[in-house]
């Protein structure tokens, strides 16, 4: 009868010693890696606007940063990923606005950007799932894009509006 039991105890011992923690594990981990491929893609900007926004440092820095949101794997690199922005954000709030782009209109798309950024901040700091302020971000600074090309491309003298007899 002992060596029954002992028999009886290895098998209980053995079968318990599978890896079906650590898989599920890595699914929950993982979740981050497959939000970040389904995110919307950055708009590109035109030729024009990329040759202002390339001499300007701090956007430059800025965008680089907000590009690794589409390499995240995990939440910690989302958290990292995130914390930089906001740094990023300040000092490109704080630098020199190109001539073209030191108007209200790219300022306050500017400041809309800087509120996603925070609320999906806070999203992580609450344990909230990210995702809908990611795309929201994501939405917000492709309008800041958008506006850098409207910018560019508006061929309307600014003097006409502002002479203009009532």
């Amino acid at each position: 009868m002992p060596k029954f039991l002992y028999f009886l105890l290895f098998l209980l011992v053995l079968g318990s010693c599978k890896d079906v923690v650590q898989e599920s594990a890595n699914v929950a981990e993982s979740s981050f890696e497959t939000m970040a491929n389904e995110l919307p893609p950055v708009v590109a900007v035109s030729a024009k606007s990329d040759a202002i926004l390339a001499q300007w440092k701090e956007y430059y820095s800025f965008h680089q940063s907000f590009e690794r949101i589409y390499t995240i794997g995990f939440r910690e690199d989302l958290v990292l990923v995130i914390e930089d922005l906001v740094e990023k954000q300040k000092l490109l709030e704080a630098s020199e606005y190109p001539a073209e782009f030191n108007i209200p209109q790219v300022k306050g798309r500017q400041k809309v950007v800087k509120t996603y950024i925070l609320k999906t901040k806070g999203d992580l700091e609450y344990r909230l799932n990210p995702e809908n302020s990611i795309k929201e971000l994501i939405t917000a600074y492709n309008a800041l894009r958008k506006q850098f090309d409207v910018t560019v491309n508006n061929t309307l003298p600014t003097d006409l509006i502002e002479n203009e007899d009532v």
